[in-house]
């Protein structure tokens, strides 16, 4: 598991990242942009989906298929919500935002099932998450404008999202999940925005392929950890991922840290480092 928040946080920084790349075409509307994303996903994953297919009976359950739905929608509007952001907001100004995210999912996830209440492991992510949060936000950061609030409402969305996937996962491999939740939401923009695909432009469309890439396997590395350990527990080892890319920063950029941010890093290095001591 320790090896997964360094691929991850390499993933999640280059996906978000190509994301803002893209929508900061003038042509490029946040809309078309989730139609054109989801149309990539689908297309790369349909090069290997075959040899990692997993679907069991229970997944086509009524209850199942409702949840899978709920999920769907609110993947889909949680999405909106953060391209429409990406699209206004500075990177430096949506990060503080975003990295409310963790916190989300902790919260929901132990209010939720029941699997997920370690006291301990609670409290270990919930401090970790906290000082990710405060080390973010600065005043000049945070206008409250409609692209933060709607940065916001994406984020917690995305929580909600993740933590209603949970009980899914046991019945789909991780690949296939996504894959499924993928070609439905790209089924549901397509019909509403119905975008021209001739417009993307040979640049946009080599990296936003490259994105569906990225987020397909970054799904299928957060399902796998949320199915064998638990949701707060690959959260909290996830919370690792802005600290790494931090470390980076500061070793290789020699960029200079901010007092705040050294003394959350150490506040989250020994958090998770608890954590998987408890754990093990």
């Amino acid at each position: 598991m320790i090896q997964l928040p360094i691929i991850g946080s390499f993933l999640e920084a280059t996906g978000t990242i190509l994301e803002k790349k893209v929508l900061r075409d003038k042509r490029m509307n946040y809309k078309n942009y989730t139609v054109y994303e989801f149309a990539a996903i689908i297309l790369i994953m349909l090069t290997f989906i075959w040899f990692v297919w997993g679907l069991k009976p229970e997944a086509l359950t009524p209850t199942n298929i409702l949840i899978f739905a709920f999920v769907v929608i609110i993947a889909t509007l949680a999405n909106l919500f953060i391209f429409y952001s990406l699209k206004r907001e500075n990177v430096t100004e949506f990060e503080p935002i975003w990295v409310m995210q963790p916190l989300f999912t902790i919260l929901l996830a132990f209010i939720l099932f029941s699997g997920e209440r370690n006291w301990i492991i609670f409290a270990l992510a919930l401090i970790a998450s906290l000082s990710l949060v405060i080390s973010h936000i600065e005043k000049h950061h945070l206008k409250f404008d409609k692209y933060i609030i709607a940065a916001l409402v994406g984020s917690f969305l995305f929580a909600v999202e993740l933590v209603a996937s949970k009980p899914l996962l046991p019945h789909y491999s991780p690949f296939s999940f996504y894959f499924l939740r993928c070609v439905f939401i790209f089924i549901i923009t397509f019909l509403i925005y119905r975008p021209n695909f001739k417009k993307i432009g040979k640049t946009n469309i080599i990296m936003i392929l490259a994105i569906g890439l990225i987020w397909a396997l970054y799904r299928a590395i957060i399902y796998y950890g949320y199915e064998s350990v638990g949701i707060i527990f690959t959260t909290i080892i996830f919370i690792l991922s802005p600290v790494l890319m931090f470390i980076f920063a500061v070793v290789f950029l020699k960029e200079k840290p901010t007092m705040r941010q050294i003394i959350s890093t150490i506040i989250i290095v020994i958090c998770v480092a608890l954590a998987i001591t408890i754990k093990n």
